[in-house]
């Protein structure tokens, strides 16, 4: 019986990525999710052009619902009495993005999946951008308070 590598404890990248998550900062692994997201709508999309039927549906499958997941993860974290109109706004787009998703899953097209890619792809890079200006404001706030005195 084969065992799946990534599948090992033993495996280095499973223990980097088990570190990696177990010492990043909320925003970070908010980020992380981002990622993850981009990443399997991108290989969902690889499915479509493979000849193989079984093949073909599984990589669109399996990738919408790993996909899915991560956006629900992101959806059910969200606090909407700290985070007010915008946690709304949001979990109105997570749930739209999971329809949307379903959708193309069912359906077996590409259009709801790139969708979503975009929209996803999006708060990613406003994500990444919001928390690199907190890094570089904690920087700043270190360094004037090292200058002081």
């Amino acid at each position: 019986m084969g065992l799946n590598p990534y599948m090992n404890r033993n495996n280095p990248w499973n223990s980097y990525r088990q570190v990696a998550t177990q010492t990043a900062s909320p925003g970070q692994l908010v980020l992380m999710l981002f990622d993850g997201a981009v990443r399997f709508l991108e290989q969902a999309l690889l499915g479509f052009p493979v000849e193989d039927p079984l093949e073909r549906i599984q990589t669109i499958n399996n990738n919408i619902l790993r996909a899915q997941d991560i956006i629900n993860e992101l959806n059910y974290s969200l606090d909407l009495r700290q985070g007010g109109h915008l946690a709304e706004t949001l979990r109105g787009l997570y749930e739209y993005f999971d329809r949307r998703l379903t959708e193309s899953n069912v359906r077996k097209t590409s259009d709801g999946i790139e969708e979503v890619l975009v929209h996803i792809r999006t708060l990613r890079d406003a994500w990444s951008s919001m928390l690199s200006q907190a890094g570089q404001t904690r920087a700043a706030q270190t360094a004037d308070l090292c200058a002081v005195g």
